[in-house]
């Protein structure tokens, strides 16, 4: 299964790679509605990996569709905010309801994450394409960095919360139903949570990524948070940063519906086979399939940006 998977995602990029560069010299011979089909099935393969590689589908898109599909930045970036937000708003509830989902924790990271990812979605579509496209590679070469480095811990120590986090009331409980054990928790270093919040926000809005890849870094790493309240509340912050910014890229015309629907479908549906085959594909297999497919299409925006490799 997974060797079919990785075929099946090889060959498709290999077979969109050539077209999408054909489309940028003489004019494509290709059907319009071929596009949305490929599209489709690419979202549909990202969707079944995203999930065991524990990286969110918005994550995946914008920079491989970026980089083999011939869409302009500003339309994959609009739609790539809408997969992240569809998986989110999917998850969100049912994270809520288990005790995954922490809302005392989302709301004051949320609120600060939307106000800058309005801001980074208006300096994103305010900025030239190629500068973009620049820093889109040099942000996915640093994800694959901080998959590659970040270790959470499951349970991390955290001794005292500071004077910020029991103003706001940073605590509670959840149980871990693997474990059946009841986690308390508590966080610290509030200040600096919310301090990267807002640059994750920013990020979030100028490149039309999901920021899971960091939210839960930040929440685990910096602040204290168990593992998988982390993930989880990650999801319930993605659900409220991503529709802001979305707004804007819906208000400047950059959400073609050709490109999101058969993007939104496609992630949703592979999404949750992947959520299926979750127990039976090799995680570390398909997490390291995620890295080499973001290593090269991060060096090749990089390349692209700076019109290396057109």
């Amino acid at each position: 299964m997974l060797r079919a998977a990785i075929g099946v995602v090889c060959g498709v990029l290999a077979t969109l790679a050539p077209a999408h560069a054909a489309s940028l010299g003489a004019p494509a011979q290709v059907a319009w509605w071929i596009w949305p089909l490929a599209l489709f099935a690419c979202c549909f393969l990202l969707g079944i990996v995203a999930v065991p590689a524990g990286i969110g589908g918005g994550t995946l898109f914008v920079p491989i569709v970026a980089s083999f599909f011939p869409f302009h930045l500003d339309f994959v970036r609009g739609a790539g905010l809408l997969v992240a937000l569809a998986s989110a708003l999917s998850s969100g509830p049912m994270l809520l309801r288990s005790g995954l989902g922490s809302l005392r924790l989302t709301l004051p990271l949320a609120v600060l994450a939307s106000a800058s990812a309005i801001g980074g979605a208006m300096l994103g579509l305010a900025l030239p394409a190629a500068a973009v496209q620049v820093m889109l590679g040099v942000l996915v070469l640093g994800i694959v960095g901080v998959m590659l480095l970040s270790h959470g811990s499951e349970y991390p120590l955290v001794r005292r919360s500071d004077l910020l986090a029991r103003s706001l009331a940073l605590h509670g409980m959840f149980v871990d139903r693997a474990s059946g054990r009841t986690v308390q928790w508590q966080v610290h270093h509030t200040l600096g949570g919310l301090a990267a919040f807002t640059v994750i926000g920013v990020m979030a809005g100028m490149f039309g990524i999901g920021a899971g890849w960091a939210n839960v870094p930040v929440l685990n790493l910096v602040m204290g948070t168990p593992l998988k309240l982390a993930a989880g509340t990650s999801g319930v912050v993605l659900s409220l940063v991503d529709s802001s910014a979305a707004w804007v890229y819906l208000h400047r015309g950059a959400v073609l519906p050709l490109i999101a629907v058969p993007s939104v479908l496609g992630t949703m549906l592979g999404a949750r086979i992947g959520a299926r085959l979750l127990h039976r594909l090799d995680a570390r297999a398909i997490r390291r399939l995620v890295l080499g497919v973001l290593l090269f299409a991060g060096l090749r925006a990089l390349l692209k940006g700076t019109g290396v490799w057109p």
